[in-house]
């Protein structure tokens, strides 16, 4: 019996299970390296590859299917753009509510060359930021890319994004969204949003395996990224530097055909369901959940005075109980799969004040989750609010 999986943020279960047909299909017959074995093995494995970005580009609002690249999952393609795009003397600015996929590589780099970043913080009553204060960084001082989540992992609040996008723009700066959790899980345009880099998980919303991402760069940004991994792209061999279009800037080595495969899977079943209703069905059960859960005296929700839908994320606290002790007990007692701890994003429970509890239990519903899984999620945090 599988267990009752709240933990969709970190990776989304159950997979459709088209996307294990594919990925057990591709294992037991596919052949062939993509872009590199001669005949119908090679033309397969690029069909499929392509097929994948083109579906991508749909559910992304992504201007064109050459403008997305495939990567090893979302902190892979931060990176790429962090380390291809920074240079000595750059200003970066970025939020409290990042995550270490964000604020890891901006700290090495830091290290490594003269790098001047900047944060915005949030208002932790409501998990939102205050597009002024994104203003006041950016005419504080030149400024040259705006890195933000689209949607806190641990709030599930949901940023801003176009906004910030043209007060970047109108500072000349670029900016770069991490939209781990948001795509799959909500309507997303790319173009609407006018972002210049998106880096997401293929494994999240998504749907598919684990070590696939994706990265999609603005038209003719590719020039201003120094390629952070070099090698065979299976195109352009007599070459001696990397190709320095896209997607082979960042396409180097083998390519993870199963991972693609099982993408590849995944957006067709999203194009069938409708990312619109998946929303929908995600943001009842989350506010469902959230609403319930503040009923219970001893329960503290974050943030506190939420003012919007999230992205399908619910945290909170037991007051006075460690949130690891909840969350080993709705394993162990309940069979519930969620997650506690600081995930990954230590700015944010700074802000909250929630270190001290070793941060929060995240409840994170999925295309699968059925009211009769809120209900006994709900009653199974209650019983164990009235045991502490």
């Amino acid at each position: 019996m599988l267990p009752l999986y709240l933990d969709n943020a970190a990776t989304s279960f159950p997979k459709p299970a088209s996307v294990c047909d594919a990925v057990d299909r591709w294992m037991r017959t596919g052949f062939g390296a993509h872009g590199r074995t001669a005949g119908s093995a090679s033309d397969s494995s690029q069909r499929i590859v392509e097929q994948t970005r083109v579906r991508v580009a749909d559910l992304l609002g992504i201007s064109s299917p050459d403008r997305v690249a495939f990567t090893f999952n979302c902190t892979d393609s931060l990176n790429l753009v962090l380390r291809g795009f920074l240079r000595p003397g750059h200003r970066v600015i970025t939020t409290t509510l990042e995550h270490n996929s964000v604020l890891r590589p901006l700290r090495q780099l830091q290290q490594e060359m003269e790098l001047d970043v900047a944060y915005v913080d949030f208002d932790p009553s409501s998990g939102e930021i205050d597009v002024d204060d994104l203003r006041t960084a950016l005419r504080h001082k030149e400024s040259h890319l705006v890195v933000m989540t689209h949607a806190s992992n641990v709030l599930g609040t949901v940023q801003p994004i176009a906004t910030a996008s043209r007060e970047a723009h109108e500072a000349g700066a670029l900016i770069l969204l991490d939209a781990a959790q948001t795509a799959g899980h909500q309507p997303l345009k790319m173009q609407e949003l006018n972002v210049d880099f998106l880096a997401t998980a293929g494994h999240k919303g998504m749907l598919g395996p684990t070590g696939t991402g994706i990265l999609a760069v603005r038209s003719e940004l590719e020039s201003r990224l120094r390629p952070a991994r070099c090698g065979g792209t299976g195109t352009q061999s007599e070459r001696p530097d990397q190709p320095d279009t896209m997607p082979e800037l960042f396409e180097s080595g083998n390519m993870n055909m199963p991972g693609l495969c099982g993408l590849h899977a995944a957006t067709a079943w999203l194009q069938e369901r409708g990312i619109t209703e998946i929303a929908r069905q995600i943001t009842s059960q989350t506010t469902e959940l959230r609403n319930e859960l503040r009923t219970i005296p001893e329960i503290d929700c974050y943030p506190a005075d939420l003012r919007q839908d999230t992205s399908g994320i619910v945290s909170f606290n037991v007051r006075g109980t460690d949130c690891r002790e909840v969350a080993t007990i709705l394993d162990q007692a309940f069979g519930i799969v969620c997650r506690a701890g600081l995930h990954c994003a230590p700015l944010v429970h700074q802000t909250l004040g929630t270190l001290a509890a070793g941060g929060t239990v995240r409840l994170s519903p999925g295309p699968f989750t059925t009211a009769e899984d809120i209900r006994q999620t709900v009653e199974a945090v209650r019983q164990i609010a009235a045991a502490f």
